[in-house]
């Protein structure tokens, strides 16, 4: 997979980074960027191919951008846009539509095939930084996402929520996609694409009130990954078990376990919760920040009060003790580094 990172500000003047970033973001959404900061325009962008979805990071001071009728007749690529804000407002218009305002946690979804014009307004983090604007977004063609295009019509250009629900097992996995998206391989790349647009497809399904809009296999994998996002969220409870994760879903034990398996190489439930236990406690282990917490009290936060138990199962998992995987870890940004690498790979 191709993953591009910059920060659009190496030897460039202020102009020519605000040209260079609208050029970057410009590759899949064409549009007329302008920016009232072009003086002390600083912007980060990230762009990583999953198949036929593009996923792309960026955070900028307030941008507008405007595309119009004659844009859409010289180039409509036919895709979705979808954005998740993690930083700043956003204040959206399509045609003649009313400008709908959406913040922090909220995903907007349009379409390359009709005017819009949007306008992100920055919001200071801290009383001594400039505002920002931040977001997560991805560009996925029209024609391979399996919801007919008749039915999302209602939903383009509104303010939905990523808090609750299917939305929010969205956003948390995008945001994990781009944090990992340079380790992946391009096959994993692929798969993780076609996820992407699985999960995209259950939100608007619950959006729509409707799951009949959804192909069957795209709302087993969509089950799937919110039920392994579940699991993710709640490694902590040592009560964790397969039942537990099937009641939250409303589906029973043995229908749970035919789906995870078809969908995940045949690993069980089980096993990915085990795996994810251990996997959290290596990380935590080798986290700095934890070096003055007891290794069982680690343990207990993954989920695991037996520390003999915990033990052993590491061990075997990883060839190391516990106490010696500590003791060899690296510290400061080495350290990060390791931690990111370990992530990438779960």
């Amino acid at each position: 997979m191709g993953t591009q990172s910059t920060t659009v500000d190496d030897g460039l003047s202020p102009q020519e980074r605000f040209e260079r970033w609208r050029d970057l973001v410009g590759r899949t959404r064409v549009a007329e960027a302008t920016s009232a900061h072009g003086d002390t325009f600083t912007a980060g962008l990230r762009l990583s191919h999953l198949g036929p979805v593009m996923l792309m990071a960026t955070s900028f001071p307030s941008a507008r951008f405007r595309r119009s009728e004659r844009m859409i007749r010289t180039s409509d690529q036919e895709l979705y846009h979808l954005t998740l804000l993690t930083a700043g407002n956003h204040l959206l218009a399509r045609g003649r539509d009313q400008a709908v305002a959406s913040g922090v946690g909220d995903l907007s979804l349009i379409d390359s095939s009709h005017p819009y014009d949007g306008r992100f307004f920055g919001l200071p983090s801290t009383a001594h930084e400039e505002p920002r604007v931040a977001g997560i977004s991805i560009d996925l063609p029209i024609s391979s996402f399996p919801v007919p295009p008749d039915r999302l019509r209602d939903l383009l250009g509104r303010r939905l929520t990523a808090r609750e629900g299917t939305g929010a097992v969205l956003a948390d996995f995008l945001l994990s996609l781009d944090r990992q998206a340079a380790s992946l391989k391009p096959a994993e790349a692929s798969r993780l694409g076609a996820l992407v647009v699985d999960l995209t497809a259950a939100w608007v399904a619950r959006e729509l009130d409707d799951d009949d809009v959804l192909p069957e296999e795209a709302r087993q994998r969509a089950v799937v990954e919110s039920v392994r996002a579940f699991i993710r969220r709640n490694l902590h409870d040592p009560d964790l078990t397969p039942p537990v994760a099937a009641a939250a879903h409303h589906v029973s034990v043995g229908h749970l376990h035919r789906l995870f398996t078809r969908h995940s190489h045949g690993q069980t439930v089980a096993a990915y919760i085990r795996s994810q236990r251990m996997a959290k406690a290596h990380r935590d282990l080798a986290d700095p920040a934890l070096r003055a917490l007891p290794i069982h009290v680690v343990a207990a936060r993954c989920g695991l009060l037996r520390a003999s138990d915990f033990g052993r199962a590491f061990k075997a998992a990883y060839g190391l003790t516990p106490r010696e995987h500590r003791r060899g870890a690296p510290s400061g940004p080495a350290a990060e580094a390791t931690e990111s690498a370990e992530s990438a790979t779960q």
